[in-house]
């Protein structure tokens, strides 16, 4: 299998790019790597922003440690399930994850319920809970869409475009290639090569465009919950473009409709009219009430009972 990855309209050529290293003969995957730093970035995002609320950042350590193994759960759950006929023949690859096959979708709903249990048994505030996670989590998806560089994978139809990506034929796989690519084909020094959408650049970019809005936004919001919509509607919108593009769509069963671009616009619309309701009317929601003001919780109320976010004591009572 040749190796090279070339982004031929900006001059940009990677002669050797492998998918894995190996250490002590053992071969670490560079799409598990990449998971993993975005994990521990993850974390520190989730723990400093927790800090900065007044919040007590174990909570997270605890709960992110919950919420990773319910989240790649999930996202292998949900992706399965959408491509079955790829496993049914041979069910132990379901737990190969060195050659991809995570779905964003199925982490986000995975985690998002961990985070909702935890908070009910911890006696927190959910929202503030996915507020304090959303940048997180799109710093996950910003830097683990580059796995799928390594993995020559999730990519979409031909181009010529000034990021279009140049691939060798025999290091994709054949499912992902369209009859389009074929036409355009390129047989350099007896090497076939395919020109192709990189749509994992297009996501991982659009991700840190969002991460940087809700970055320099989190000081203004009016209510718990408000960055976490902000953020499923902003990546939402991103992704109904982006899945129109790629070629190794997931179908809904007995159509031709991509899952992961109904849902994405499915997500927009609620996302969209929840942000424009509940910007007027967030304050008739006491769950959701800002805690940017609040004092430090007192360390114990009623007795030995945890306080709950109810019973915090706030600046501002509005």
């Amino acid at each position: 299998m040749h190796e090279s990855i070339a982004f031929p309209n900006l001059g940009i050529k990677f002669e050797h790019v492998g998918k894995s290293i190996s250490v002590f003969g053992f071969e670490i995957a560079y799409y598990g790597m990449i998971i993993g730093l975005a994990i521990l970035i993850g974390f520190g995002i989730a723990t400093a922003e927790a800090k900065r609320t007044r919040q007590n950042p174990e909570d997270y350590m605890d709960m992110g440690m919950i919420g990773v193994i319910c989240g790649i759960a999930g996202a292998r759950i949900y992706y399965i399930i959408f491509s079955w006929d790829m496993y049914k023949d041979n069910l132990l690859s379901v737990f190969n994850l060195r050659e991809g096959g995570l779905a964003i979708y199925g982490g986000i709903i995975g985690a998002m319920l961990s985070i909702l249990v935890c908070a009910k048994v911890k006696r927190l505030s959910a929202p503030q809970i996915l507020d304090t996670a959303a940048m997180a989590i799109v710093n996950g998806q910003m830097l683990g869409r580059w796995g799928n560089f390594f993995n020559r994978e999730v990519f979409g139809g031909y181009t010529d475009s000034l990021l279009a990506m140049r691939l060798p034929l025999d290091a994709v796989r054949s499912r992902d290639v369209t009859e389009e690519m074929r036409q355009y084909m390129e047989v350099i020094d007896g090497v076939s090569y395919i020109q192709v959408h990189p749509t994992f650049l297009y996501e991982s970019l659009w991700c840190c465009g969002v991460l940087i809005f809700l970055f320099f936004y989190r000081k203004h919001k009016k209510y718990e919950g408000e960055l976490f919509l902000l953020y499923l509607f902003a990546y939402g919108l991103g992704r109904v473009w982006i899945e129109g593009i790629r070629t190794d769509q997931l179908f809904l069963p007995g159509t031709t409709l991509p899952v992961s671009q109904v849902l994405a616009a499915g997500m927009v619309v609620v996302t969209g009219a929840l942000l424009l309701y509940l910007r007027k009317h967030h304050k008739r929601v006491p769950m959701l009430r800002s805690h940017m003001d609040y004092k430090p919780m007192p360390p114990k109320i009623e007795g030995n009972k945890k306080p709950r976010s109810r019973d915090r004591l706030f600046k501002n009572m509005e």
